[in-house]
């Protein structure tokens, strides 16, 4: 799997429950879309391990079959409309991608 990876925080003047029902909701509609979308798996953040780890409320990681299915999700209408509908949110946000490798298997 190759994996886009996205941290995000909310916009100021939002709880977290706002955040978390938008992204899981509103923002879920789009994001199932995307073309090549393989899985999508979300967590909320609910506690920091250390101090500098505070600050962020949610983490999602979108997986594709390779970086070429990722490029094109990324080049796609759907994505576009995902981009917009976050808008000019004000959150903070890192986003990572790569190719992912399986360290322990389900048994």
């Amino acid at each position: 799997m190759y994996n886009l990876v996205l941290l995000a925080a909310r916009p100021p003047d939002w709880t977290h429950e706002q955040f978390i029902t938008w992204w899981r909701t509103d923002h879920a509609e789009l994001t199932y879309r995307l073309p090549g979308l393989r899985s999508w798996r979300h967590t909320e953040i609910e506690a920091a391990f250390e101090p500098r780890s505070e600050g962020w409320d949610g983490m999602s990681v979108l997986s594709f079959d390779s970086r070429e299915a990722l490029d094109t999700a990324l080049a796609s209408d759907e994505w576009r409309a995902a981009v917009a509908h976050v808008g000019s949110m004000r959150g903070r946000r890192m986003i990572f991608t790569g190719d992912e490798q399986t360290m322990v298997a389900v048994h």
